[in-house]
């Protein structure tokens, strides 16, 4: 059977293959491009947001079954690359001999640069409270946003990046005892953050890891701190025990200051009373 139709272009029409039109296409794309880059042509981020890259053993051995399965996030910077976002994957692809890796080129300003990274991890929401903190402030101390600005960019409330933003002038002493204890609520360490000097901030800090205070009982504390309330507090301890929810302990006190070996001594003359009464039952 004879086709009645051609199919195909007409004939006044060529194809182009030459090298000026591919060209042409090419610098019109958009977006940014996927290649494979060596481990040594990469540069850490100096403003990454995350101060500790944590345990990334589990990283590593995903890496070492299944490859790295999401690119990393680079920049082109000085004939070399800076990592924008994926700093853990690079640095687990680093530490089990992996030579290259996929990556994300994009075309930013370092500005740019660090806002992606911020919303990259932020997105993960794994960042510790004063990491998201140092990060935020560093985009207001170096390219000069303000909060309104900064609540646009990352996405969150403008009263949520002012609280947040507060964390960043809690010295390095009060965020050890944050560190360390594993007592402190977000909002506990938000009324911290509102003392008027560091060393108020370590005083209250002090406190309520000792004290093991609750939310109520640390913003009794914060008023009583600041003066603006004269009423005698009660001397309160809590303990909550860790890794279980079966009890939790509250001693208050009819004086204001309690030390810990008067506290231990209370302890052990009310278990010197259980153990008698459990006796006289016997």
């Amino acid at each position: 059977m004879q086709k009645n139709k051609r199919s195909g272009l007409p004939e006044t029409i060529g194809m182009r293959h030459d090298d000026h039109f591919v060209d042409l296409i090419s610098s019109r794309a958009v977006g940014p491009r996927i290649r494979m880059i060596a481990l040594e042509k990469i540069d850490p981020n100096p403003h990454q947001a995350r101060s500790e890259l944590g345990n990334i053993q589990e990283l590593m051995d995903s890496i070492k079954s299944k490859g790295v399965l999401e690119p990393i996030l680079v920049r082109s910077k000085a004939h070399r690359f800076e990592i924008i976002a994926g700093e853990r994957r690079f640095i687990a692809s680093k530490n089990i001999g992996i030579t290259e890796i996929p990556c994300i080129e994009m075309d930013v300003e370092e500005n740019e640069a660090m806002e992606i990274a911020l919303i990259e991890n932020l997105q993960r929401k794994d960042l510790e409270l004063f990491e998201e903190a140092d990060g935020l402030n560093a985009l207001i101390d170096l390219y000069g946003y303000n909060h309104q600005e900064v609540s646009e960019k990352i996405g969150k409330a403008r009263s949520t990046i002012t609280e947040i933003l507060s964390l960043s002038k809690v010295p390095d002493n009060v965020r050890e005892i944050i560190k360390t204890s594993g007592v402190f609520s977000r909002s506990t360490i938000i009324e911290i953050a509102k003392q008027k000097t560091e060393a108020d901030m370590l005083k209250f800090a002090q406190q309520i890891a000792e004290r093991r205070l609750t939310r109520e009982d640390t913003r009794e504390l914060s008023k009583l701190l600041k003066g603006k309330t004269k009423k005698p507090k009660f001397y309160v301890y809590n303990y909550v025990p860790e890794g279980s929810d079966r009890y939790r302990l509250r001693l208050e006190f009819k004086k204001q200051t309690m030390s810990r070996q008067e506290i231990i001594e209370i302890l052990q003359e009310i278990i010197e009373k259980l153990k008698k009464q459990a006796s006289s039952k016997s």
